[in-house]
This record gives structure tokens, sequence and C-alpha cells, in this order.
């Protein structure tokens, strides 16, 4: 059997991994000590945040198909939330979610699907790839102080297309696909309350605001009992602010978010703020992966397509088809 590694233990890359289980030998390589990419959960005490990917709603009976399974396992749950618009600060288009359009998410986090995909697959975590060689028909790994971790027949980089570059040789045929797709970045802030803000909503888009996206996480099921904010900075915003100091990013969306509620969330008993460089990007046209069967390397993502949990799932499980052919 052949031996592929595959770089990103995001959702791509480990539903790459399980399409190509029975046909080659796989291993995962991942720089977090968690696996899921931005489908991610942080915990702090009593408190709870999906600091990443806040949902999904399934289009295509493919992805429906895929996750029936773990929807029956319970790893998946609907999360009928109130939701709400907020257009120059005043509440409308309210909402309920409901079975007309399911909106999903992992249970009981967000990144406890990810965890169910990753059981039985050899995923080295902690482990941070620096550069991919190849030589002699063979792709080395080595990690950040130049140790091999080993060789392989084929290479499937499942990175940001900004990291997948500095990863990859310069060849031609890879440039042209990285250069050009630029994912924008995001800020998270984390609020944890004593007691319960009693807001009218469990999900607000706020428009027009360098916030865009405030939820209440604790509402989502199987959830703890701490109340817990989530809020989501805009991708613009975060862009322009991203070597910022974080306090200061954290008390600007802390009272930008008071000012469109009209509440003081200063009184917040956790305080925590997280940046992702690569957290977005526009609906791209093409291919939703590429595949090289001359140097034996592929690239996945959600960045093929956009910057959606769907995304990600139809690019690692095209790519994998596409591979298995080749294979």
């Amino acid at each position: 059997m052949k031996n592929i590694a595959i770089i990103g233990a995001g959702l791509s890359g480990l539903i790459a991994a399980r399409q190509l289980g029975n046909a080659a030998n796989v291993t995962i390589f991942e720089k977090s000590k968690g696996v899921g990419g931005r489908i991610a959960t942080r915990r702090s005490g009593l408190y709870s945040f999906d600091h990443g990917a806040q949902f999904f709603t399934p289009k295509t009976e493919l992805f429906k198909d895929f996750l029936k399974p773990m929807i029956l396992e319970g790893h998946i749950k609907r999360w009928d939330g109130d939701f709400v618009e907020i257009i120059n600060r005043e509440f409308s288009f309210k909402h309920k979610w409901d079975a007309s359009l399911p909106h999903y998410v992992g249970a009981p986090s967000m990144n406890s699907f990810a965890k169910r995909l990753s059981v039985g697959t050899d995923i080295r975590q902690n482990t941070l790839v620096n550069s991919i060689v190849r030589k002699n028909e063979y792709w080395q790994i080595y990690d950040i102080n130049q140790r091999l971790l080993g060789e392989y027949d084929w290479v499937i980089v499942s990175t940001p297309p900004e990291q997948a570059l500095q990863l990859l040789p310069q060849f031609p045929t890879f440039c042209s696909e990285l250069v050009t797709p630029k994912m924008k970045a995001c800020f998270s802030i984390m609020l944890g309350f004593d007691a319960d803000l009693s807001l009218s909503f469990d999900a607000a888009l706020p428009l027009g605001e360098d916030i865009s996206w405030i939820s209440v996480d604790s509402s989502k099921p199987d959830r703890g009992q701490a109340h817990c904010l989530l809020i989501h900075s805009t991708n613009d915003w975060a862009d322009q602010h991203l070597e910022d100091d974080r306090n200061k990013v954290l008390e600007y969306m802390i009272e930008e978010t008071s000012n469109i509620l009209d509440r003081d969330l200063n009184c917040a008993s956790h305080k925590d703020v997280h940046g992702w460089r690569f957290a977005n990007i526009e609906r791209q046209v093409g291919k939703n992966y590429f595949l090289d069967t001359t140097h034996n390397v592929a690239l996945c993502g959600d960045w093929f397509i956009k910057g959606r949990i769907e995304a990600a799932f139809t690019s690692g499980y095209e790519v994998a088809r596409a591979m298995e052919t080749a294979l």
C-alpha cells in the first residue's frame, strides 16, 4: 500500500484521511494539540466557547448523508436558536430556527464531531511541519528542528493557502493555485458570566458594525449552565488590527458589543480573545481541490470554495475520490 501524509487535521484533512484509509497508509500531521481546525472549542472552568465555526446548515445530499450517523450518535445536534438581525442597533428580523432549515452544531461542543472523525486515524498532534522536500520520487516531511518525520508516496496539504505556499517547493503548478486566494482574519471574544444576561436572542447578526456575530454559546444543545457569550469581529476589521495588542482588541470589542446591546459587558467574570489569521474567504470559482499526479501532491481546504464547514467537507471528499483513482 502507498503511504500518504496529510498536513493539517482540519475537517478537509480528516475527511480525506477517512476516505483513503482503505486504499493507503495515511498519517496526519497536526501542529495543534486538538483536531478540527476552526471547528474549535475552548474551555475555562465552567465556561465553554465555540470560538471558531458557529454552526452549519447542510445543503448537498452528500453532506447530509455524511452527517446522519453522527446525528444518530448524538455528536451533532440541531440548534433551534432565536435569531435576530441588528440594524442601526435596533433588533429586526426576529426568527426561530427550526427543522425547516436546520442549524447544526457539535455536541456537547463544536469540536465533538471532529474528534469522532479522528478515531482510528494515525494523527501526530503537536507536530509542526516546517518543510516538505521531493527526493527520489518520495516526499520527505521535516519538523521545525529539521528532523525527518518520514518519507511518503503522496502528500496532501490541507492548510490555508498562505501556509501551503511556505511548505511546498516552488513548482509553477503550485504557485498558480496558492498565490491568488487570500483568506481573511477574525477575532473571537469569549465572555463568561456569573448570571444569565437574559438576552432576547441566542444568535445575532449586527450589520454595519465592526462586530459581525454575537451568540449565546450556552444556548446550544448539551452545554453547561454557565452563561457564555461569543463575539466575532468582521473580517475587514480583523485584517486591519491583526497585529494590535490583544488586550486593546478585547477592550474595543467588548465596548462595541456593549454599545450594540445597550448593556455593559465588562461585568464578565471571564474574558478572553483569540485571533484567527486565516478565518474566511470569499466564494471562489474553479475546482474544489488541486491534484498533481506527476509529483503526487494534492491541496484541499474550504478556501477552494468558501470558508464554510460544508466547503471543507466537499474539498476533502472530492480530492480523496480523485486520489483513489490515481492510486
